[in-house]
Protein backbone atom coordinates (compact mmCIF):
# COMPACT_ATOMS: atom_id res chain seq x y z
CA UNK A 1 0.00 0.00 0.00
CA UNK A 2 2.94 2.11 1.18
CA UNK A 3 4.45 1.73 -2.53
CA UNK A 4 1.03 2.41 -4.29
CA UNK A 5 0.30 5.90 -2.27
CA UNK A 6 4.55 6.66 -2.77
CA UNK A 7 3.24 6.92 -6.54
CA UNK A 8 -0.02 8.11 -6.38
CA UNK A 9 1.95 11.07 -4.78
CA UNK A 10 4.97 11.36 -7.16
CA UNK A 11 2.18 11.37 -9.74
CA UNK A 12 0.47 14.18 -8.47
CA UNK A 13 3.40 16.32 -7.50
CA UNK A 14 4.37 15.98 -11.52
CA UNK A 15 0.86 16.48 -12.26
CA UNK A 16 1.25 19.50 -10.14
CA UNK A 17 4.27 20.97 -12.09
CA UNK A 18 3.37 20.28 -15.20
CA UNK A 19 0.18 22.52 -14.69
CA UNK A 20 2.01 25.02 -12.72
CA UNK A 21 4.81 25.33 -15.91
CA UNK A 22 1.81 25.13 -18.46
CA UNK A 23 0.33 27.79 -16.49
CA UNK A 24 3.56 30.00 -17.02
CA UNK A 25 3.71 29.55 -20.30
CA UNK A 26 0.57 30.51 -21.27
CA UNK A 27 0.68 33.81 -19.23
CA UNK A 28 3.95 34.62 -20.76
CA UNK A 29 2.53 33.89 -23.74
CA UNK A 30 -0.12 36.10 -22.72
CA UNK A 31 1.79 38.62 -21.45
CA UNK A 32 3.47 39.39 -25.03
CA UNK A 33 0.27 38.85 -27.05
CA UNK A 34 -1.23 41.97 -24.54
CA UNK A 35 1.62 44.02 -24.84
CA UNK A 36 2.03 44.09 -28.61
CA UNK A 37 -2.08 44.64 -28.49
CA UNK A 38 -1.62 47.67 -25.88
CA UNK A 39 1.18 49.20 -27.85
CA UNK A 40 -1.13 49.10 -31.02
CA UNK A 41 -3.94 50.25 -29.89
CA UNK A 42 -1.85 53.17 -27.73
CA UNK A 43 0.03 53.93 -30.99
CA UNK A 44 -3.43 53.79 -33.38
CA UNK A 45 -5.30 56.33 -30.73
CA UNK A 46 -3.00 58.61 -30.39
CA UNK A 47 -1.95 58.77 -34.50
CA UNK A 48 -5.29 57.91 -36.64
CA UNK A 49 -6.38 61.50 -35.97
CA UNK A 50 -3.45 63.02 -37.72
CA UNK A 51 -3.73 60.69 -40.34
CA UNK A 52 -5.25 62.39 -43.41
CA UNK A 53 -4.44 62.54 -47.38
CA UNK A 54 -2.67 65.86 -47.40
CA UNK A 55 -0.76 63.99 -44.32
CA UNK A 56 0.44 61.25 -46.62
CA UNK A 57 1.08 63.07 -49.82
CA UNK A 58 2.17 66.64 -48.93
CA UNK A 59 5.01 68.14 -47.57
CA UNK A 60 5.89 70.01 -44.40
CA UNK A 61 5.44 73.82 -44.82
CA UNK A 62 6.24 76.19 -42.30
CA UNK A 63 5.11 79.59 -44.88
CA UNK A 64 1.80 77.13 -46.07
CA UNK A 65 0.77 75.64 -42.21
CA UNK A 66 1.07 72.11 -43.59
CA UNK A 67 2.50 69.17 -42.34
CA UNK A 68 3.20 66.12 -44.50
CA UNK A 69 5.43 63.15 -44.89
CA UNK A 70 5.97 62.64 -48.70
CA UNK A 71 9.26 63.69 -48.72
CA UNK A 72 10.27 61.37 -46.04
CA UNK A 73 7.95 58.33 -47.45
CA UNK A 74 10.27 58.79 -50.76
CA UNK A 75 13.51 59.15 -48.64
CA UNK A 76 12.40 55.70 -47.00
CA UNK A 77 11.65 54.45 -50.06
CA UNK A 78 15.19 55.29 -51.87
CA UNK A 79 17.22 54.21 -48.84
CA UNK A 80 15.51 50.56 -49.17
CA UNK A 81 16.04 50.28 -53.19
CA UNK A 82 19.53 51.38 -52.81
CA UNK A 83 20.11 49.03 -50.01
CA UNK A 84 18.55 45.78 -50.90
CA UNK A 85 19.98 46.64 -54.60
CA UNK A 86 23.45 45.99 -53.43
CA UNK A 87 22.77 44.07 -50.06
CA UNK A 88 20.79 41.21 -51.31
CA UNK A 89 23.21 40.13 -53.93
CA UNK A 90 26.14 40.29 -52.01
CA UNK A 91 25.15 38.63 -48.76
CA UNK A 92 23.32 35.78 -50.75
CA UNK A 93 26.74 35.34 -52.98
CA UNK A 94 28.68 35.21 -49.71
CA UNK A 95 26.50 32.70 -48.32
CA UNK A 96 26.86 30.44 -51.65
CA UNK A 97 30.22 30.45 -51.20
CA UNK A 98 30.74 29.89 -47.50
CA UNK A 99 28.15 27.28 -47.99
CA UNK A 100 28.70 25.58 -51.22
CA UNK A 101 32.46 26.38 -52.23
CA UNK A 102 35.01 27.05 -49.44
CA UNK A 103 36.18 24.17 -47.30
CA UNK A 104 35.20 24.42 -43.76
CA UNK A 105 37.98 24.90 -41.75
CA UNK A 106 39.15 28.08 -39.54
CA UNK A 107 38.91 30.62 -42.60
CA UNK A 108 35.11 29.82 -42.54
CA UNK A 109 34.60 29.97 -39.10
CA UNK A 110 36.40 33.44 -38.59
CA UNK A 111 34.11 34.78 -41.52
CA UNK A 112 31.14 33.33 -39.52
CA UNK A 113 31.95 34.58 -36.02
CA UNK A 114 33.02 37.99 -37.92
CA UNK A 115 29.62 38.13 -39.33
CA UNK A 116 28.05 37.27 -35.94
CA UNK A 117 29.84 40.39 -34.40
CA UNK A 118 28.89 42.52 -36.75
CA UNK A 119 25.29 42.02 -36.74
CA UNK A 120 25.55 42.61 -32.51
CA UNK A 121 27.57 46.32 -33.19
CA UNK A 122 25.02 49.04 -32.37
CA UNK A 123 24.14 50.77 -35.38
CA UNK A 124 25.11 54.56 -33.82
CA UNK A 125 28.84 53.50 -34.44
CA UNK A 126 27.74 52.03 -37.81
CA UNK A 127 26.63 55.66 -38.37
CA UNK A 128 29.76 56.98 -37.24
CA UNK A 129 31.95 55.03 -39.42
CA UNK A 130 29.95 55.78 -42.59
CA UNK A 131 29.64 59.57 -41.46
CA UNK A 132 33.43 59.42 -41.69
CA UNK A 133 34.29 56.87 -44.01
CA UNK A 134 31.55 57.77 -46.67
CA UNK A 135 30.68 60.70 -45.88
CA UNK A 136 33.88 62.50 -45.35
CA UNK A 137 36.66 60.54 -47.05
CA UNK A 138 34.66 59.64 -50.00
CA UNK A 139 33.63 63.25 -50.17
CA UNK A 140 29.40 61.77 -50.23
CA UNK A 141 28.50 64.17 -47.50
CA UNK A 142 25.41 64.12 -45.56
CA UNK A 143 22.80 62.22 -48.64
CA UNK A 144 21.12 59.21 -49.09
CA UNK A 145 24.13 56.89 -50.89
CA UNK A 146 26.12 57.54 -47.93
CA UNK A 147 22.84 56.67 -45.74
CA UNK A 148 22.49 53.47 -47.95
CA UNK A 149 26.05 52.75 -47.99
CA UNK A 150 26.17 52.44 -44.26
CA UNK A 151 22.50 50.38 -43.89
CA UNK A 152 24.50 48.17 -46.62
CA UNK A 153 27.39 46.90 -43.89
CA UNK A 154 24.62 46.59 -41.39
CA UNK A 155 22.13 44.30 -43.05
CA UNK A 156 24.41 42.26 -44.81
CA UNK A 157 25.06 39.94 -41.72
CA UNK A 158 21.75 39.27 -41.52
CA UNK A 159 21.04 38.26 -45.22
CA UNK A 160 24.17 36.60 -44.94
CA UNK A 161 23.57 34.14 -42.26
CA UNK A 162 19.86 33.54 -43.08
CA UNK A 163 20.29 32.79 -46.41
CA UNK A 164 23.42 30.21 -44.62
CA UNK A 165 20.97 28.47 -42.46
CA UNK A 166 18.04 27.82 -44.96
CA UNK A 167 21.31 26.24 -47.77
CA UNK A 168 21.97 24.34 -44.70
CA UNK A 169 17.97 22.77 -44.70
CA UNK A 170 18.26 21.68 -48.10
CA UNK A 171 18.29 17.54 -47.70
CA UNK A 172 22.11 16.33 -48.69
CA UNK A 173 20.30 13.86 -51.05
CA UNK A 174 19.11 17.00 -53.22
CA UNK A 175 22.93 17.32 -53.70
CA UNK A 176 23.99 13.93 -54.33
CA UNK A 177 21.03 13.28 -56.53
CA UNK A 178 22.02 16.43 -58.61
CA UNK A 179 25.59 15.04 -58.86
CA UNK A 180 24.63 11.73 -59.71
CA UNK A 181 22.62 12.93 -63.05
CA UNK A 182 25.96 14.45 -64.02
CA UNK A 183 24.86 18.24 -62.96
CA UNK A 184 27.31 20.86 -62.35
CA UNK A 185 28.05 22.58 -58.74
CA UNK A 186 26.63 26.11 -60.13
CA UNK A 187 23.79 24.35 -62.04
CA UNK A 188 22.74 22.13 -58.99
CA UNK A 189 22.91 25.27 -57.12
CA UNK A 190 20.71 27.95 -59.50
CA UNK A 191 17.98 25.46 -60.20
CA UNK A 192 17.76 22.94 -56.78
CA UNK A 193 19.51 24.58 -54.12
CA UNK A 194 18.30 28.54 -54.39
CA UNK A 195 14.30 26.95 -55.21
CA UNK A 196 14.46 24.75 -52.06
CA UNK A 197 15.93 28.03 -49.85
CA UNK A 198 14.18 30.23 -51.06
CA UNK A 199 11.83 31.10 -48.10
CA UNK A 200 14.15 31.23 -45.65
CA UNK A 201 16.01 33.83 -48.22
CA UNK A 202 13.39 35.89 -48.42
CA UNK A 203 12.55 35.56 -44.65
CA UNK A 204 16.27 37.03 -44.33
CA UNK A 205 15.56 40.29 -47.33
CA UNK A 206 12.68 40.81 -45.45
CA UNK A 207 13.80 41.14 -41.89
CA UNK A 208 16.58 43.27 -43.74
CA UNK A 209 13.91 45.43 -44.87
CA UNK A 210 12.15 46.01 -41.58
CA UNK A 211 15.62 46.84 -40.09
CA UNK A 212 16.20 49.69 -43.14
CA UNK A 213 12.86 50.97 -41.87
CA UNK A 214 12.96 51.41 -38.31
CA UNK A 215 16.29 52.12 -38.23
CA UNK A 216 16.95 56.22 -37.14
CA UNK A 217 20.49 56.07 -35.17
CA UNK A 218 23.00 55.58 -38.35
CA UNK A 219 20.81 57.42 -40.69
CA UNK A 220 21.07 60.97 -38.26
CA UNK A 221 25.16 60.72 -39.12
CA UNK A 222 24.78 59.52 -42.60
CA UNK A 223 21.63 60.85 -44.88
CA UNK A 224 20.33 64.06 -42.71
CA UNK A 225 17.24 65.22 -42.05
CA UNK A 226 15.91 67.46 -45.53
CA UNK A 227 12.12 66.52 -46.40
CA UNK A 228 12.37 68.10 -49.83
CA UNK A 229 9.52 66.16 -52.21
CA UNK A 230 11.20 66.04 -55.34
CA UNK A 231 9.36 67.69 -58.07
CA UNK A 232 10.37 65.52 -61.53
CA UNK A 233 12.12 62.38 -62.25
CA UNK A 234 15.57 63.90 -62.63
CA UNK A 235 14.75 65.22 -59.22
CA UNK A 236 14.35 61.87 -57.67
CA UNK A 237 17.32 60.40 -59.40
CA UNK A 238 19.76 63.01 -58.22
CA UNK A 239 18.28 63.67 -54.76
CA UNK A 240 20.47 60.33 -53.95
CA UNK A 241 23.12 62.27 -53.72
CA UNK A 242 21.57 65.21 -51.59
CA UNK A 243 20.54 64.99 -47.60
CA UNK A 244 17.14 63.06 -47.12
CA UNK A 245 15.24 62.22 -43.67
CA UNK A 246 13.21 58.63 -43.32
CA UNK A 247 10.27 58.70 -41.47
CA UNK A 248 11.94 57.33 -38.52
CA UNK A 249 14.61 60.37 -38.58
CA UNK A 250 11.34 62.55 -39.55
CA UNK A 251 9.23 60.74 -36.28
CA UNK A 252 12.66 61.42 -33.70
CA UNK A 253 12.87 65.15 -34.87
CA UNK A 254 9.56 65.88 -34.07
CA UNK A 255 9.18 64.34 -30.93
CA UNK A 256 12.21 65.74 -29.60
CA UNK A 257 13.96 69.03 -31.42
CA UNK A 258 10.03 69.92 -32.49
CA UNK A 259 7.87 68.53 -29.95
CA UNK A 260 5.12 67.77 -32.33
CA UNK A 261 3.78 64.89 -30.63
CA UNK A 262 0.57 64.76 -32.96
CA UNK A 263 3.23 64.13 -36.07
CA UNK A 264 5.29 62.10 -34.72
CA UNK A 265 2.69 59.43 -33.26
CA UNK A 266 0.92 59.74 -37.09
CA UNK A 267 4.43 58.56 -38.44
CA UNK A 268 4.57 56.07 -35.76
CA UNK A 269 1.05 54.96 -37.09
CA UNK A 270 2.37 54.68 -40.49
CA UNK A 271 5.52 52.82 -39.56
CA UNK A 272 3.42 50.17 -37.87
CA UNK A 273 1.27 49.51 -40.75
CA UNK A 274 4.16 49.41 -42.94
CA UNK A 275 5.63 46.84 -40.64
CA UNK A 276 2.77 44.56 -40.48
CA UNK A 277 2.18 44.50 -43.84
CA UNK A 278 6.04 43.44 -44.27
CA UNK A 279 5.42 40.93 -41.76
CA UNK A 280 2.56 39.94 -43.46
CA UNK A 281 4.32 39.30 -47.02
CA UNK A 282 6.82 38.00 -45.52
CA UNK A 283 4.77 34.76 -44.62
CA UNK A 284 3.18 34.80 -48.06
CA UNK A 285 6.11 35.03 -49.99
CA UNK A 286 7.59 32.23 -47.84
CA UNK A 287 4.56 29.91 -48.41
CA UNK A 288 4.38 30.91 -52.06
CA UNK A 289 8.30 29.81 -52.47
CA UNK A 290 8.36 26.88 -49.57
CA UNK A 291 8.54 24.04 -52.84
CA UNK A 292 7.91 21.48 -49.72
CA UNK A 293 4.25 22.45 -49.77
CA UNK A 294 3.76 22.67 -52.83
CA UNK A 295 4.23 18.43 -52.79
Amino acid sequence: MSDRSDIAYKWNSRKIKDILWYGLIYLSAAFSVILLLGIIIYVFIKGAPSISWRFLTGVTSVLKGTVGIAGNVVNTLLIILITMLFATPIGVGAAIYLNEYAKPGKLVNLIEFTTEILSGIPSIIFGLFGMMFFGQTLGLGYSLITGSLTLILMVLPLITRNTQEALKTVPKSYREGAVGLGAGKWYTIRTILLPSSMPGIITGVILAIGRIVGESAALLFTAGSAKVLPKSLAGLFSKIFHSGGTMTVQLYLSATSEGDFDTAFGIALVLLVLVLLINLGTKKLANKFDVTKKK
